[in-house]
């Protein structure tokens, strides 16, 4: 997986995270819809058979998007956890 940012600016991040297609792009989106200081994020892709999203985010002017989406990631990064100890109990 590579990230490529597109655009970098104080309340909108776009970048391309390429070798993704729905799973990554809409686990990270719904999870930073849950961040206060989100106002917008979606993303999509070109074409349905090259495995590139490009995700976007715009927050307010107290939070970096950089910010929003590093913290999205690291809550993301918990719940994973608690699934996959969730998971051993059903061996």
């Amino acid at each position: 997986m590579e990230i490529k940012i597109v655009e970098d600016k104080k309340t909108r991040l776009v970048f391309d995270v390429e070798g993704e297609s729905n799973t990554l792009p809409g686990a990270l989106r719904l999870e930073l819809l849950n961040d206060s200081h989100v106002k917008a994020t979606g993303y999509n892709h070109d074409h349905p058979l090259i495995e590139t999203a490009r995700i976007v985010v715009e927050t307010d002017t107290s939070e970096e998007p950089r910010k929003a989406v590093s913290g999205a990631i690291k809550r993301l990064q918990k719940e994973i956890e608690k699934l996959k100890e969730g998971a051993k109990t059903l061996k």
